[in-house]
């Protein structure tokens, strides 16, 4: 079961997963980063660029997702250093500094509280520049008229990006357009509608990019068959 909830930190959000059955799960490509905690081990959630697909025994899960861009602050590490990966905090941070985490977090009677804290406690405020690019991009504007109105330059954007982001505007922006769709198809919105009201130039479209990032057809992503 798939629970979550707001978090104090600024765009964040708590969540918990214990599947209810055996069998690989997948984790869909959302622009963000997660801190996660599972079976005493601290692990981070790079940015995917595809669906990251889940193995092994079920077990529960508990993460913070960070909102897109603003996991590298708090981890100390760009984003493209993680992009598609997930590794144990040990790697980034100290081992008795992530030791001294995971007894704190192991005692906790609240373990999604207790994670939550420790994010809130690292946290930085966010850069507002970036903060202004996910919501256009996340609004369906272009990346060349979003980078105009920022006033960056190509290469630059492009730079940024990758280390807030692990990846470029453009591929940012395919993964909040596949999210708005999965969205509104998720509230039953018909698929073409779907496709015009997320920005995709046509039903077919929409099919193409969702089977790429996704790994399935929309409508057995959906379960509908």
């Amino acid at each position: 079961m798939y629970a979550e909830r707001a978090s104090l930190l600024a765009g964040a959000v708590v969540w918990t997963n214990t599947p209810s059955g055996g069998g690989p799960g997948s984790v869909l490509p959302d622009g963000c980063m997660d801190l996660l905690w599972n079976e005493g081990r601290l692990v981070v959630a790079g940015p995917d660029t595809r669906a990251y697909v889940t193995e092994g025994a079920p077990s529960t899960w508990v993460g913070v997702r960070f909102y897109p861009g603003t996991a590298p602050a708090f981890l100390g590490v760009p984003a493209h250093e993680l992009r598609d990966r997930r590794v144990e905090l040990a790697e980034l941070w100290s081992a008795s500094e992530v030791r001294r985490l995971q007894g704190r977090i192991a005692a906790a009677s609240d373990v999604a509280g207790a994670l939550e804290e420790i994010a809130l406690e690292r946290a930085t405020p966010p850069d507002p520049v970036l903060l202004r690019l996910v919501a256009a991009l996340d609004a369906g504007r272009p990346v060349a008229g979003t980078a105009d109105e920022l006033g960056l330059g190509a290469r630059q954007l492009h730079r940024r990006s990758l280390a807030a982001f692990g990846y470029g505007p453009k591929t940012l922006a395919r993964i909040l357009r596949l999210q708005r769709a999965l969205a509104l198809a998720r509230a039953e919105v018909p698929f073409a509608e779907t496709a015009a009201r997320a920005g995709f130039a046509d039903q077919a479209h929409l099919a193409r990019d969702v089977k790429e990032l996704a790994g399935m057809p929309l409508g057995r992503l959906l379960g509908l068959g």
